[in-house]
């Protein structure tokens, strides 16, 4: 389990492909950035852009995860190098700040807008329709790993697929401190629903049945 709270900015160094032809997934190795690597033992988990990995070889400063290619399928951001947000895996005796989250990618947005407002931005994202039953006003959403709060939502038909546009306030230091602060209009983000909205939905479609 994570918060959704990113602890360090990350760089993925290398793409390595694992044997196994297109089917194969790849092994990243992920120079830690300013998280710390002292108490994290191989088999670990450390989210990365939102989505659970597990760690397979680590030094002071770097560790290594195996990605497969169903992952690859359903993320964005793990099959490049580049700056990823990261988090080590919620003990009980740290504060929940953002939620609990699961590292679980549930979905695929696209950025619609990302515009300053005042001294904040608004980030508006398009998730997929069938995620839309779990997006509330002020409800919990994970984007790219980061807990964020919904501010507003909306059901709509594009191109005559439905999608549901809802948007988030960043503020400067959420900005400075995680790589939202890259996403602009077109830009694919890793979406995780809030862990209640999910056992909610479950429990109301099981009672109907």
């Amino acid at each position: 389990m994570f918060t959704g709270i990113v602890a360090a900015v990350g760089s993925i160094n290398s793409v390595s492909p694992q044997a196994g032809g297109l089917d194969a997934g790849v092994r990243l190795r992920i120079d830690a950035g300013g998280l710390a690597l002292a108490d994290v033992a191989l088999g670990d988990s450390i989210a990365i852009n939102g989505a659970c990995m597990t760690v397979v070889d680590k030094t002071d400063s770097s560790f290594s995860v195996d990605v497969s290619r169903e992952s690859l399928n359903k993320t964005v951001g793990l099959d490049a190098p580049g700056e990823v947000n990261l988090e080590k895996a919620l003990t009980l005796a740290e504060r929940l700040g953002g939620h609990l989250v699961s590292g679980h990618v549930d979905g695929l947005g696209r950025v619609h807008s990302f515009e300053p407002v005042g001294e904040s931005r608004e980030l508006v994202i398009d998730a997929p329709g069938e995620l839309g039953k779990f997006l509330a006003y002020k409800g919990s959403i994970v984007v790219n790993g980061v807990s964020l709060t919904v501010n507003r939502v909306q059901d709509l038909s594009l191109d005559g697929a439905q999608v549901c546009r809802f948007s988030i306030n960043l503020i400067p230091h959420t900005i400075e401190v995680t790589t939202l602060r890259h996403l602009h209009a077109g830009s694919q983000v890793n979406l995780e629903i809030d862990l209640i909205a999910r056992y909610v939905e479950r429990m109301l479609s099981a009672a109907k049945a």
